[in-house]
């Protein structure tokens, strides 16, 4: 029975699978894919990374600056990366003050305005999107209060205010070397695996579903309090094939950064479906909660807008929906860092669920390391009162993702025709 299984999580695709791309491999060949797998034609996927597809600014209207580094953004002269993209001051700050603030631009021209040096400030709604076209990353943004914090240390420790780690994951006071090297190689398996724009999901798609605020009064179940977000459009688009789809578009890219993890790739094969059958649903929330906007209630997937009212119109229930609003609520109020994100990550996934699993010691004490990295990093990047039981807070949402876990599992297997759309989900629930 065990054969079976590995055989099929091991070897790309499954029979019958019409819908999701080839599976990453488990078995063979364990190296590491940051790039997505050559598939083409599957609706969930993976094209060359954002912003390969076209050059990085439009010359119409510009002179070239001097020298090789260019904005992606606008085509102004860059002074190095920033939130993942090389780009001008004028574009990092742009976009940190827009998604700091939550705004929603607008586009009069159906979002086709040019975004050049000269042209960048015409229109705002378009040169967000541009900034998330070619890359730039939400889950990168520092909070002013850890912008504050790192001046003061840099401060204190006589440092110039160059070019550092968006986290400042290296060189961290208090870390060990270890430490510093574990958080390091974490960030870059989920920057590498983690695309918050969306961009490679959303080519998949027509654009039918666009951030349209909802009619007044619009609701779907009894008892479902949402925010407005963006209108349902169930007539043109079925929501459940894009739930369907997003499922395992998440769970590729999950499966590709535990295959970024040396100590997963030393694990036997059996060992690896078992971890990933136990973690990669949590760690698509971990995922998720990392493009929740709390104020609107909604999960900011690219160009798209996903409330819980979508998922009570693809056949979710309250029971479901209520607490999983209540958990993302509650870890965005934590206002993690990427290390963080990253670290719990690795916790779920170095959680085995059984005692029978394979070299168990080797993976109790990985998730032993992480775990005190995690703690480590809390204390000396969230210092009181903001990190008082910032450490604790965590691991109760940790237990409480767990419960809803079992939950989320419960009502995938109930859903008509959804674990049918979704070979590789099904293989992970069963």
């Amino acid at each position: 029975m065990e054969g079976t299984r590995g055989d099929r999580w091991g070897h790309a695709g499954t029979a019958g699978d019409t819908r999701g791309p080839d599976v990453p491999s488990l078995r063979g060949d364990n190296s590491p894919s940051p790039t997505a797998p050559g598939d083409t034609g599957s609706a969930a996927s993976l094209p060359s990374p954002p912003g390969t597809e076209r050059g990085p600014r439009d010359p119409r209207g510009d002179t070239e600056p001097d020298g090789d580094k260019v904005c992606a953004v606008c085509g102004d002269r860059a002074n190095g990366y920033h939130f993942h993209v090389m780009s001008c001051e004028g574009c990092k700050g742009f976009f940190r003050r827009s998604i700091i603030k939550g705004v929603r631009f607008t586009c009069p021209l159906a979002r086709r305005c040019p975004v050049t040096k000269a042209k960048r400030r015409q229109c705002q709604a378009c040169r967000l999107q541009k900034c998330l076209d070619v890359g730039m990353r939400r889950d990168m943004i520092m909070s002013e209060e850890a912008l504050r914090r790192r001046r003061e240390l840099r401060g204190q420790r006589g440092q110039p205010g160059g070019q550092r780690g968006q986290e400042g994951q290296r060189g961290q006071p208090g870390l060990t070397a270890e430490q510093q090297e574990l958080i390091a190689l974490l960030i870059a398996a989920h920057q590498r695996t983690f695309d918050s724009s969306f961009s490679q999901f959303m080519r998949c798609w027509p654009t039918v579903r666009l951030l349209v605020p909802s009619p007044p009064g619009a609701g779907v179940a009894a008892g479902v309090s949402l925010s407005p977000c963006e209108e349902a459009l169930p007539d043109v688009l079925s929501l459940l094939p894009q739930f369907a789809d997003l499922s395992t578009f998440m769970i590729q890219q999950v499966i590709k950064f535990a295959k970024e993890i040396p100590v997963f790739r030393s694990l036997p094969l059996d060992a690896q479906i078992s971890l990933l059958k136990g973690a990669t649903l949590g760690i698509c929330q971990i995922r998720y909660n990392t493009v929740f906007n709390a104020d609107t209630k909604a999960w900011e997937c690219g160009q798209r807008c996903y409330t819980i009212r979508d998922g009570a119109l693809a056949g979710f229930q309250q029971v479901y929906l209520e607490p999983l609003l209540k958990f993302h609520e509650s870890l965005r109020r934590l206002r993690l860092h990427e290390a963080e994100y990253a670290l719990l990550q690795a916790m779920l996934l170095f959680s085995p669920d059984h005692g029978g699993i394979a070299q168990r010691d080797v993976i109790d004490r990985f998730q032993e390391k992480v775990a005190l990295t995690l703690k480590s990093y809390i204390d000396h990047q969230h210092p009181p009162p903001e990190g008082r039981f910032l450490y604790a807070k965590l691991l109760l949402l940790l237990t409480e993702l767990q419960t809803l876990k079992v939950e989320n599992t419960r009502q995938i297997l109930h859903i008509q025709d959804l674990s049918a759309m979704t070979p590789l989900l099904s293989e992970i629930i069963s």
